[in-house]
């Protein structure tokens, strides 16, 4: 088993600036590359994610009139040492998502420490939106005159964050730093699959001063902590990062108790190639879904919706840049498809290029197992053409190294394809006419639009429509999200 970044001999939870063990023991986190032990989680217990709320509940009032300053400092800190011990972390990092080394060493951890600075500097901005004075009558209720108001915005209270396992601490402190720089308190509890980092990452938030209480952190291997949360008369908000499944169930229990809720959920991107598209621009950034995590992220454009015209050369680029991609181990700098995160999301992943050949897709490349790599959950980068709209592998999301192909004959068709699944996340257009690429992008039925790039502006607010979530994060728009408007109104 690995030591701990901090030195202790195990993983520990934080809970009212309390250390403790798993109260249901531990359980193993395992390398996907070499099916490895890479260290034990604690196991938390239900009794400890009620205290863990109960222990944010009772930091929110001290921590929420700390002064903006007070909380960038803290997060700036954050920051700087995350930066510091950044060669500590991506070896953690890559070991327990499988990332590539060049994905841990330019996104995973980086990211993160951007996130803090970006909301150590969001802190300061302008939390109180002035209004005019409104001219209002007498009536029965109160004297006439001119009333004074304004709009301020309040932390919601306790906030329970709750992520997926493909980007562990990036996705994390993206929860996390914009609600303690607006005065909440949080309880963190990251995926079952690669808990370790961010249990370290907690630790580091305490050793840099965050007050007792206003960073907590619970881990287990099953939903029973996470569940617990949901259903803790002491949080006033959830935010979670993950499938539409249990963003769907979420959304049931904390709907009894009428908490916020931000849910970014699962995606089905597409990526529509219309016939005055650039097809190297379009198959460059399609095969991204390859190359990125192993297609692990919800904004990749896995399903390719190409105009007849330029069907052939689209299916064909694309299956040239699949047999240019490495896979292989993810230590090593030429790597760049690694494994899935488990045995069993490699099988279901399977079990979707099976149902995809069945319907009667034609697998031009993948569709198996890399033969070299004997040990670890490796699905080799697959395409699927001659799609149709309602098979599964076009309506459903995979969350893996593999593209569907779908062709249409008119725009409208293409749209309408693009837009006929439950998902809403992102999808992207390619045109080499802006005009119509901008004018095609409003008729897309996605809460973020890409038009001929998969590269993403992390000042713009970030969500899904229809079963791809509710709410929007990143930039000021994450800020606002762990906010309740507030408005107070004065006689002139």
């Amino acid at each position: 088993m690995t030591t701990t970044l901090s030195g202790d001999s195990e993983y520990r939870l934080l809970i009212g600036g309390e250390f403790q063990a798993g109260g249901d023991g531990t359980y193993d986190i395992v390398n996907p590359a070499t099916e490895e032990v890479v260290g034990a989680a604690p196991e938390g217990s239900v009794e400890q994610a009620q205290a863990a709320a109960a222990a944010a509940r009772g930091a929110f009032d001290s921590w929420s009139r700390t002064t903006p300053k007070e909380r960038a400092a803290l997060l700036q800190a954050a920051a700087d040492r995350l930066r510091e011990r950044q060669a500590e972390f991506v070896p953690l990092v890559i070991a327990e998502t499988g990332c590539t080394a060049t994905v841990g060493r330019t996104m995973q951890v980086p990211q993160a420490a951007t996130r803090f600075e970006r909301y150590a500097a969001g802190a300061l901005e302008p939390s109180v939106i002035p209004l005019p004075p409104q001219e209002m009558p007498a009536t029965a209720l109160a004297p006439g005159g001119l009333i004074g108001a304004l709009a301020r915005r309040q932390p919601v209270g306790v906030v329970a964050c709750i992520t997926s396992y493909n980007f562990p601490i990036v996705n994390m402190v993206g929860k996390i730093a914009p609600a303690l720089a607006m005065g909440n308190t949080v309880v963190v509890r990251p995926a079952g699959q690669d808990p370790l980092a961010v249990v370290e990452l907690v630790n580091l938030m305490h050793d840099v001063g965050f007050p007792e209480g206003v960073v907590n952190v619970v881990t287990g291997s099953t939903p029973a902590t996470g569940e617990a949360l949901v259903e803790s008369p002491d949080v006033d908000m959830v935010s979670f990062t993950g499938s539409t499944g249990v963003g769907m169930r979420i959304g049931e229990v904390a709907g009894r108790t009428m908490k916020r809720q931000l849910l970014e959920l699962g995606g089905k991107g597409a990526a529509l190639v219309l016939d005055d598209a650039d097809p190297r621009t379009a198959i460059g950034m399609i095969s991204s879904v390859w190359s990125f995590h192993s297609g692990q992220i919800c904004t990749a454009p896995t399903r390719a919706i190409v105009h007849r015209s330029i069907y052939d050369q689209v299916v064909e680029g694309l299956g040239a840049a699949a047999g240019r991609l490495t896979i292989g181990d993810p230590l090593e700098r030429t790597t760049v498809v690694g494994p899935v995160i488990t045995e069993a999301h490699r099988a279901r992943i399977e079990g979707y290029i099976a149902a995809g050949r069945e319907e009667g897709g034609s697998i031009v490349v993948g569709g198996g197992r890399p033969e070299h790599m004997e040990r670890g959950w490796y699905v080799e980068p697959t395409l699927i053409a001659d799609c149709r709209p309602g098979m599964r592998v076009v309506q459903e999301e995979i969350f893996g190294p593999v593209i569907v192909v779908v062709p249409f004959d008119d725009e409208d068709e293409g749209i309408a394809i693009a837009n006929g699944t439950d998902f809403g996340l992102y999808d992207y257009v390619f045109s080499k006419d802006t005009g119509r690429a901008m004018r095609v992008s409003r008729r897309m039925r996605a809460g973020n639009v890409g038009l001929n790039t998969v590269q993403r502006n992390h000042e713009t607010p970030f969500g899904g429509t229809k079963y791809s979530g509710v709410g929007r994060d990143g930039g000021s728009f994450g800020l606002h999200a762990y906010t309740e408007l507030q408005s107070v109104v004065w006689p002139g």
